[in-house]
């Protein structure tokens, strides 16, 4: 089937005249090209879309089942030209974006706040996942772009681009009333509680600064228990399963039976980032990117 916009374009304007003279001013064209277009329509369709005598034009049932799809066609078909522009500019589309639990409680709900007022026609889909995972992802073209815990681990190094987003110390979390007076504490005062870390494999950048602040102290822990995302760290040390160190912007969950508090021990800054394929063109993520560098 050869249909044409121009014919459906026809078609509308005859059915809301209901005069072949007056729909071929509208048109600015004569009434006989019209009358064929109408005729050529029809044959096309296989069915009458008019009933025609010398004194009246009228939509048969067809024409009037027609008369509303032929609109919302039409319309379809006005609105590509605005729908490619803004894609081409970055200001309609899909962005997938992949986050470690960190990002959650720090700079991501900020980030798509500002994103989803700028950008208000790009759809957004989250997903959270670790950063071995993310690089993954992004190798294989699923997402577009994650925030990550630096480093990227093998050949992701050199595929992907990285842009530095936020640096953090750590904090102790520890089970609400473990510890006396408030304020900072130093990791030798603690009590000997089991650690509750990221796995190694994960986040191997955050494992070993975790343990690096313990070595620094003249303190060996042991780990027992291993948790991927932050919120489950959180909930074991809140049912007094050990303690843990995690960056500073955690303390903004707040769960029943944690306490949170820094740490007189020097400890190194955390780094969150966000990773994206250096290949990568999208406009949706080249705007994403121009948002996060006018921080």
């Amino acid at each position: 089937m050869n249909l044409e916009l121009r014919q459906l374009r026809h078609f509308v304007t005859v059915a809301e005249e209901l005069h072949f003279g007056r729909a071929a001013e509208r048109l600015h064209m004569t009434q006989p090209p019209l009358s064929q277009s109408i005729a050529g329509l029809e044959e096309l369709l296989g069915a009458p879309l008019f009933l025609r005598n010398r004194r009246q034009v009228a939509l048969t049932a067809a024409g009037a089942a027609l008369l509303p799809e032929a609109r919302r066609l039409l319309g379809d078909a006005a609105a590509l030209p605005g729908l490619v522009r803004r894609v081409a500019e970055g200001r309609a589309g899909r962005l997938t974006l992949a986050f470690v639990s960190t990002a959650d409680y720090s700079v991501l709900p900020s980030i798509l706040q500002r994103y989803r007022a700028a950008f208000p026609d790009v759809q957004l889909v989250l997903r959270e996942a670790t950063s071995d995972l993310q690089a993954e992802e992004l190798l294989q073209g699923r997402i577009d772009a994650g925030f990550v815990i630096p480093p990227l681990p093998g050949q992701a190094g050199s595929a992907l681009d990285y842009m530095k987003v936020l640096e953090e110390p750590l904090i102790l979390c520890v089970p609400a009333g473990l510890l006396r007076g408030a304020g900072p504490v130093s990791l030798r005062e603690l009590p000997p509680l089991p650690l509750v870390i990221f796995p190694r494999a994960a986040a191997p950048a955050l494992h070993d600064a975790i343990l690096s602040c313990f070595r620094a102290a003249g303190v060996t822990p042991v780990i027992g228990q291993e948790a991927l995302q932050m919120q489950t760290i959180v909930s074991l040390v809140s049912g007094g399963m050990g303690l843990a160190l995690v960056p500073q912007s955690v303390s903004n969950l707040m769960r029943a039976g944690v306490e949170y508090r820094a740490l007189l021990d020097p400890t190194p800054l955390t780094e969150l980032g966000l990773a994206w394929r250096r290949d990568h063109a999208s406009p949706v993520l080249r705007g994403f990117l121009e948002l996060l560098e006018k921080d």
